[in-house]
């Protein structure tokens, strides 16, 4: 065989090599499947109102509620953020009336109703017990936030270096917001069913695999077109 038609006949075993690993990448990418979201464990954030729950947008030490209305609060295992967040249970998004007809209004001040709701032991991190759901009126300055609101309500509170809202009445102990693992564990070792969004290492020793053999075949067909 002449020179050019060996470099011809080496250029189609290059290229050929290169389709057969390229098809073999996609069959692992499609046999990994697509990730899923992480979960997470904090407490999210509503406002009571027409009987039903909204999620707040505003953070509790920058919204500030208005006289008779209702914050509600719940701790759970959630996506991060939104909608599709628990929601709070054992008291009525629309029950001002019942959570605040023990305390009379008072002139100077403004009444919110409070429905904390601390979650199930499947939301607990591991080895803790969620306190019952319970529910309050706190009457504070017009100029409260719902910050203020719960922490005349329900201390202690607990916030992270970055503001976040940790532990309401102390609950949880420790951790805040942490996202959960495809093992179920928590960077603080608690437990959940969410599973995380992180790199398929399967996939990526398949990857690495394919490149080695990639390269060993350009480095044959290399040798072959020298000789």
């Amino acid at each position: 065989m002449t020179p050019a038609r060996r470099s011809g006949a080496g250029h189609r075993a290059a290229l050929l090599v290169l389709l057969t690993l390229v098809a073999a990448l996609g069959t692992l990418t499609a046999l990994a499947g697509p990730a899923e979201a992480a979960g997470y464990r904090y407490w999210s954030f509503w406002r009571g109102g027409d009987g039903s729950w909204t999620y707040q947008q505003q953070g509790p030490a920058t919204y500030v509620p208005a006289d008779g209305s209702v914050d509600g609060w719940r701790f759970a295992l959630s996506p991060d953020g939104g909608q599709d967040a628990a929601r709070p249970t054992g008291g009525s998004a629309a029950a001002f009336a019942a959570l605040c007809a023990g305390t009379p209004a008072q002139p100077g001040l403004k009444r919110v109703g409070v429905v904390l709701d601390f979650g199930t032991r499947t939301d607990a991190p591991s080895g803790s017990v969620p306190p019952a759901a319970r529910t309050g009126c706190a009457q504070v300055r017009p100029q409260a936030s719902s910050a203020e609101v719960l922490a005349a309500l329900a201390p202690p509170l607990r916030y992270d270096t970055n503001g976040m809202l940790c532990a309401i009445a102390g609950y949880p102990g420790a951790g805040c917001g942490e996202a959960v693992s495809g093992t179920g564990t928590t960077s603080s070792g608690a437990t959940g069913a969410a599973r995380s969004s992180g790199p398929n290492l399967g996939l990526a020793a398949g990857g690495a695999l394919i490149v080695l053999l990639g390269a060993g075949a350009v480095w044959q067909v290399r040798r072959r077109r020298r000789s």
